[in-house]
């Protein structure tokens, strides 16, 4: 599923993000390459849907440099509020995919491949926003599957998720793993962080204070900050 010209590494060098007076990430340095998946954790306001966002491209920062190595184009994002056109669930996926110019044939072959990936293969015809909310992220998750991203932000994808919709969603985030793209999520998690971190982020009052392969992590977190946070206590 990967592109043979990868748009990675994605580098921050030094990245800060100011709003009215108030700097709310601070010289962010980091570099997120291959394809272990990655974890951003911290309590509320720490800064990790910003990070996303900043990545994405959808602000710029303050301060600081965001490079790409190869084409940015090659990613996608998916919202914890999933953002859904009026149309079908069909026609959620396909749009995309005339916008890119892609023949009929592909377009229909694309998107057949993604509903049966996101379960939702029943669902083709109905109203898109008449689906549940589980579904909703699900049809979110399948139209960044029709566009093969290299790499994908999630932005706590199952925060408003019971139990049984969440395990849905993590199958999926699991596929794009498989498939070779490189998954970068937030959560307010920890067990979901467990599940599917390869790689955890640590922020905390908008700065990086630890980046560690999440079996070191979850085992012996360096910062005090980190410690308490892993052990479910409340930061601010």
């Amino acid at each position: 599923m990967s592109p043979s010209i990868s748009s990675l590494p994605l580098r921050l060098e030094g990245v800060s993000y100011a709003h009215n007076g108030h700097t709310l990430l601070h010289e962010i340095s980091l570099t997120l390459a291959g394809d272990a998946a990655t974890v951003v954790l911290g309590p509320n306001g720490a800064g990790k849907s910003l990070l996303l966002r900043l990545c994405h491209g959808l602000i710029p920062p303050s301060t600081g440099r965001i490079l790409w190595a190869g084409d940015a184009a090659k990613q996608a994002m998916v919202f914890q509020r999933p953002v859904l056109l009026r149309r079908s669930v069909a026609a959620n996926l396909s749009y995309p995919l005339r916008l890119l110019g892609l023949a009929r044939e592909e377009r229909e072959r694309r998107v057949a491949e993604a509903l049966a990936m996101a379960g939702l293969t029943p669902f083709a015809d109905r109203y898109a926003r008449s689906l549940s909310g589980g579904e909703q992220q699900r049809l979110a998750l399948a139209r960044a599957w029709v566009r093969q991203p290299e790499v994908l932000f999630l932005d706590e994808p199952t925060a408003n998720l019971d139990p049984a919709a969440t395990r849905q969603v993590e199958v999926i985030v699991k596929r794009f793993r498989d498939a070779g793209t490189k998954v970068v999520m937030t959560t307010h998690d920890l067990g979901q962080a467990r599940r599917l971190a390869e790689k955890v982020l640590f922020l905390h009052r908008g700065r990086l204070l630890e980046q560690a392969p999440a079996e070191c992590f979850f085992a012996g977190p360096a910062t005090a900050e980190a410690r308490a946070f892993v052990r479910g206590e409340l930061l601010w």
